[in-house]
């Protein structure tokens, strides 16, 4: 058995956020105010660690005098935070630069900006292709950015893309954007050191660091402070975290840390995201098996069903390593809810290849699952070695191949759990009727429920009645 205790020699626990940060926390209410008379306007795009991101500048930007709008009609500043992951992605930011020409029509002076992983892929090149952007900045220079736009200002084209080694962010206290006040996303690390040949993300994140495991402890306790119920915990591959204490040598690693930030109160819930086959070990599982307040859900990307793919993709393991992490899973962590990433017509696949895709599926029947075919990203290892050889045809027949039969394996896991009840942790009102309430349970599933004198952030146990693919409705208990 594993030793989980938390209680690491030489880690100071108990330390307040204060220690680590710079600032308050501080709510949406406050960001209005602004001692420039300026204020500015963001977008993000992609995954949850882009969402992270833009909390980090909305901080940077009110500590340098901007308050906060959600009308970019009306910002001095606008920017957009973007994805490289997939071209459809790009494509999206670009049409959108094109919506915001209205902004420069009407106010010449306002500044546009592009952050993130697409800034850092394409450099200098945006700014002669989108004639419109004043400033483009990488995910490693957010702390540049009043320097950037007080040179866009001046009339110059403002750019930093340079990634860090160090660069954490840790002693900045994250604007909880778009929050409900119940559930926040913490940064554990940044960067990945995978090189997943169809991935860009080592280029535009640089290499993996992890976060000091006291400042994450201690925004974990203050967000808890603060009356939020839920955390998750963000990286790349959070499996892979591994922080020294700089005076002890202390070593922490993951299942060490989600059990630091469990023991802050059995109130809250912890998330995390995302996992690596490669790296989740048997210790985060009984980790999580020890605690009832670590949610029984793992997002483990498996890309292809197939060890030849597996090996082009340069994943580092192969399909019968893949199944053995889910048998650990299913054998330590029974009730586990299990989601995944599906890549079709990677470079050269065959039909049988793919086939063995579909096998995999049946075989772990996940959740849910993220799913697309393979779209090349320029700079990576593929496109460089392997010609993208699928006709975009079969992509999409494979595609939709492995969208109809997740559909079908949703549909059956929400099936099996009509009769079962769940602890849920209200969120907010449902989208369709002002009547109900949603919230997830420990898997991660949506559930739906008539709303009976309860509010966000409650804890409530729900009764399943019935199901669709993709939400589960039940009654309060």
């Amino acid at each position: 058995m594993y030793d989980n205790n938390p209680t690491l020699e030489g880690l100071e626990l108990n330390k307040p956020l204060e220690e680590f940060r710079q600032g308050e926390a501080l709510g949406l209410e406050n960001m209005e105010q602004t001692a420039t008379g300026k204020k500015f306007y963001i977008e993000s795009y992609g995954c949850q660690m882009n969402f992270s991101d833009s909390e980090i500048v909305a901080s940077i930007l009110f500590e340098s005098g901007f308050g906060l709008t959600k009308n970019f009609e009306e910002a001095d500043l606008i920017l957009l935070n973007t994805c490289a992951i997939r071209d459809n992605a790009e494509q999206r930011v670009r049409n959108r630069l094109k919506e915001l020409k209205i902004v420069k029509k009407n106010k010449p002076d306002a500044l546009i900006g592009m952050l993130g992983c697409m800034a850092e892929r394409l450099k200098t090149d945006l700014l002669e292709e989108e004639k419109l952007l004043d400033i483009v900045c990488g995910p490693d220079a957010y702390r540049d950015l009043p320097k950037l736009v007080g040179t866009a200002d001046e009339g110059q084209k403002a750019v930093n893309v340079l990634l860090s080694r160090e660069e954490t962010y840790s002693d900045i206290n994250p604007l909880r954007l778009d929050s409900n006040g119940v559930t926040a996303f913490i940064s554990i690390m940044r960067g990945c050191d995978n090189m997943c040949s169809f991935c860009v993300v080592p280029f535009t994140r640089g290499r993996e660091r992890s976060r000091n495991a006291m400042s994450i402890v201690a925004e974990a306790r203050e967000l808890f402070e603060r009356g939020y119920k839920e955390v998750t915990l963000l990286g790349q591959n959070v499996d892979s975290y591994k922080w020294e204490h700089p005076e002890t040598t202390t070593v922490t690693n993951f299942a060490q840390l989600l059990a630091m930030v469990a023991d802050v109160a059995p109130e809250l819930r912890v998330r995390f995201s995302t996992s690596h086959p490669k790296d989740i070990t048997d210790e985060v599982l009984y980790t999580m098996a020890k605690y009832d307040n670590i949610c029984n859900y793992i997002h483990l990307p498996v890309q292809s069903g197939n060890s030849r793919i597996l090996d082009l993709m340069n994943r580092t393991y192969d399909r019968a390593w893949y199944l053995n992490r889910i048998d650990a899973i299913r054998r330590i962590v029974p009730d586990c809810g299990l989601s995944t990433d599906v890549i079709t017509g990677f470079c050269s696949e065959t039909e049988e290849e793919h086939q063995e895709t579909l096998s995999l599926m049946e075989l772990v029947q996940y959740d849910m699952a993220y799913m697309f075919f393979y779209s090349e990203r320029p700079g990576t290892l593929a496109a460089r070695k392997y010609p993208d050889d699928i006709p975009h045809d079969v992509k999409i027949r494979r595609l939709n191949e492995i969208i109809t039969l997740q559909t079908k394996h949703s549909a059956k896991r929400n099936q099996d759990d009509i009769g079962k009840t769940f602890k849920v942790l209200v969120e907010k009102t449902s989208k369709r009727s002002d009547k109900d309430m949603c919230g997830r349970n420990d898997q991660n599933k949506m559930v739906v429920f008539p709303a009976e004198n309860i509010h966000p952030g409650d804890y409530v146990h729900v009764k399943i009645t019935s199901a669709t693919s993709a939400t589960l409705i039940g009654v309060m208990v």
